[in-house]
């Protein structure tokens, strides 16, 4: 008992910090390796784990659901290693994307299927393949996510205006060593209570160097 009023109290105190866009949160590691234009940032991640839904809803709705589910996981809906179940500490960024259709060319070209999206929490460090706890709810999964090279520009606000921040990146890439290697998607790194202005949010795409 005393640990999970211990979880809560812990995520109620992140909760108020974060109003304010103050994040104690672990983020997935990785280096910047380049910077392109105006605030265009090169970034490799490391290989890690995420938990990934996948629903046949976009919008608000399909996003609040997805959410849902990811939390209710990180929260204990999961069979730990061991026995019982985990409570997982909340981490950054929230990655948001509408499912992709990869076409066999490199670099590889993206559509959009319209009506699907995918949200992924990406797993403390401390967690492994074996060790990562396994979620209760089918529509919920543990998946290993490979490294990576992804282009991102940071903006604050509400996060409204993400389609425009994901064409404006694009074109910020254009003429550079960089291109596009997938579609677009969003990071988020701050819950929608934070204030405006405070918050950090990213438009991000896969890259690979130009030949």
């Amino acid at each position: 008992m005393w640990s999970t009023v211990t979880y809560y109290a812990v995520l109620i105190f992140e909760a108020i910090l974060g109003v304010f866009g103050i994040r104690l949160y672990e983020e997935p590691r990785y280096d910047v390796v380049n910077r392109v234009a105006d605030g265009v940032e090169i970034r490799r991640y490391v290989p890690r784990l995420a938990a990934e839904v996948e629903l046949p809803a976009d919008g608000k709705a399909g996003r609040d659901d997805a959410f849902r589910l990811l939390f209710a996981f990180i929260a204990g809906a999961n069979q730990a290693s061991g026995s019982g179940n985990a409570r997982i500490a909340m981490t950054t960024p929230v990655e948001v994307r509408d499912r992709e259709l990869l076409a066999m060319t490199a670099p590889v070209q993206a559509s959009v299927a319209s009506g699907r999206m995918r949200m992924q929490f990406f797993l403390p460090v401390k967690y492994g393949e074996d060790s990562a706890p396994k979620p209760s709810d089918p529509r919920v999964r543990v998946v290993s996510v490979p490294g990576e090279t992804i282009a991102t520009l940071r903006f604050s606000g509400s996060g409204a205006d993400f389609a425009q921040r994901q064409s404006e990146l694009i074109g910020k890439l254009a003429g550079s060593a960089w291109q596009p290697a997938g579609a677009p998607y969003s990071l988020t790194y701050d819950a929608p209570f934070t204030i405006p202005f405070l918050r950090r949010n990213e438009a991000a795409v896969a890259v690979v160097e130009r030949r």
